[in-house]
């Protein structure tokens, strides 16, 4: 059975100026050293090639032949179908052509192949949505909202793929708005390194993480400035993470409010392998409390020198 394999070529155009000034393409496929392989317009094509499909494959006989090409399509570009179809069960009735344009559109924009992998296999939705009402927006959004420049798209849109499959009117720029008034100036880090916030819900995530805050004793604009020191609090778990490390925090360890507005990443360090161990270590030599940064950002071997230093005064 012939295997699809995608690749990017030059637009016909492009193609035709190569040829037009003397090279051609080898009859291996490879493309001649004075032909780009990197076009500013790629065109997805469809190979047949006497390749056989990806061993695992056991596809039925009488499946149809639009089906098994979606198969073929996905496994060669690296991505689990069987996965792909039960995320997004609406890659049944896509048509392999919509899917091959959705795929040359993220070319377009500047993905690698190498990136799809990873991009499609989070985010499978993305395989059938809308480039027009859905995809080009986003892209319109980060260049516009963000001033992310369209060199850079690769690199914010591998560091939180969900972008691609988020409403720029009911998600995107509500969340941005939010945000820049809780204080996020910075679109650099936003887009760059702290992405995850604009597909977070403002009313069921990043809401209730600032009210638990003021909760525990914390006014408004701290938990505001401890969010902007730390933005990873922000995702973190409120049943997994915040009650069970502050409730360590306050009764075993005695500590103080204070310490948290001074240290914030507090809570992104694991309660069982590095805030319980540390600190019941210190217990046990009856040592005095370290400072939080001190006790946990600190290399094992670092914690137990220090702890050594101290039993020796």
């Amino acid at each position: 059975m012939p295997a699809i394999r995608f690749l990017c070529l030059p637009s016909p155009s492009a193609a035709s100026t190569a040829s037009a000034g003397g090279g051609s393409a080898t009859t291996s496929g490879q493309l001649p050293p004075n032909l780009s392989t990197k076009p500013t317009a790629p065109t997805l094509l469809k190979l047949t090639t006497p390749q056989a499909p990806p061993h695992h494959l056991l596809l039925p006989a009488d499946l149809p032949s639009d089906v098994k090409e979606k198969i073929l399509s996905l496994e060669i570009i690296g991505v689990d179908s069987a996965r792909a179809v039960f995320l997004n069960p609406n890659l049944r009735s896509a048509s392999p052509e919509s899917v091959h344009s959705v795929i040359s559109f993220l070319l377009s924009k500047g993905i690698h192949h190498k990136d799809l992998p990873r991009i499609l296999g989070m985010c499978p939705k993305i395989l059938t949505s809308n480039i027009s009402g859905e995809l080009k927006p986003v892209f319109s959004f980060l260049s516009g909202d963000l001033h992310v420049p369209s060199s850079h798209f690769r690199r914010v849109v591998n560091k939180c793929p969900r972008l691609l499959v988020s409403s720029v009117r009911d998600q995107l720029r509500p969340a941005l708005l939010y945000l820049r008034r809780l204080g996020f100036k910075d679109t650099f880090a936003l887009a760059y390194n702290d992405p995850i916030l604009l597909v977070s819900s403002v009313e069921k995530t990043i809401i209730p993480k600032l009210e638990f805050l003021t909760a525990i004793g914390f006014s408004r604009e701290e938990a505001a400035a401890m969010v902007l020191r730390c933005p990873g609090l922000l995702t973190f778990s409120i049943e997994n993470n915040f009650k069970p490390k502050y409730e360590y925090f306050a009764k075993v360890m005695g500590g103080r409010l204070e310490e948290l507005k001074e240290f914030p990443q507090y809570f992104a360090f694991s309660l069982e392998k590095r805030i319980k161990p540390r600190n019941m270590e210190m217990v046990k030599e009856a040592q005095r409390k370290l400072p939080l940064p001190l006790m946990l950002k600190t290399t094992d071997e670092e914690f137990r020198d220090l702890m050594m230093k101290r039993r020796k005064r």
